[in-house]
């Protein structure tokens, strides 16, 4: 019940907080909401743990820290790689150039804590409380699917490849480690970097 619930004031404040004119102070507050509930209804659900990962050579258990950054930076490379492809076709990159709109309208640093939140408070809800409450056979499959309809609310359809993309990504090392901390490293890798890069690509490929 509370991941349902979660879900559902979730979708609805992602898609008021994007639908924001990019500049607008409230999507500040709108996002931070937003990466609250997404964390509450996460610690509300039951407990999270933070997981681990084999060494290489199999002898004992490490916190899983390089992979996930590793992942992370893979993640980004193919990303703005395919931003190439996307900038030259409008029916594409409009809606893209909509959303970075509110990067480059706001103070930089305030929209990367923010991402970085919000990065964060996805992985525990998503790959922490919704993963623990699927089936187990399913909960990857199961994951992936609820993670990209949240994000068709956000009206962006690369933004609903890319929620596929992380959410495979993210689910299965939620699966290999056990917890969250692999999924949320790679998360904010992942994210801070398209925050950092991906405007000023797009801006040069115009």
């Amino acid at each position: 019940m509370v991941v349902v619930l979660t879900l559902a004031v979730g979708a609805v404040l992602l898609w008021w907080s994007l639908s924001l004119p990019p500049g607008d102070p409230t999507f500040y507050y709108g996002t931070a909401v937003l990466a609250v509930v997404w964390a509450g209804g996460a610690f509300a659900s039951g407990p999270l743990r933070r997981g681990r990962a084999n060494t290489r050579e199999g002898t004992r258990y490490v916190v899983p820290v390089v992979q996930p950054i590793a992942l992370g930076l893979l993640l980004l490379a193919f990303f703005l790689a395919g931003a190439l492809l996307v900038s030259r076709v409008p029916l594409l990159a409009e809606p893209v150039e909509g959303l970075l709109d509110h990067a480059r309208a706001g103070v930089l640093w305030v929209v990367l804590v923010i991402t970085v939140f919000n990065g964060v408070a996805e992985e525990l809800f998503f790959r922490g409380a919704l993963y623990a409450a699927l089936p187990r056979h399913w909960a990857v499959v199961g994951n992936v699917v609820v993670y990209a309809v949240v994000t068709v609310a956000v009206g962006v359809p690369l933004l609903v490849l890319a929620a596929v993309l992380i959410g495979v990504v993210c689910s299965l090392q939620r699966r290999v480690t056990g917890g969250v901390l692999a999924p949320i490293i790679t998360h904010i890798t992942w994210s801070a970097g398209m925050l950092l890069l991906l405007p000023p690509l797009m801006s040069l490929l115009r």
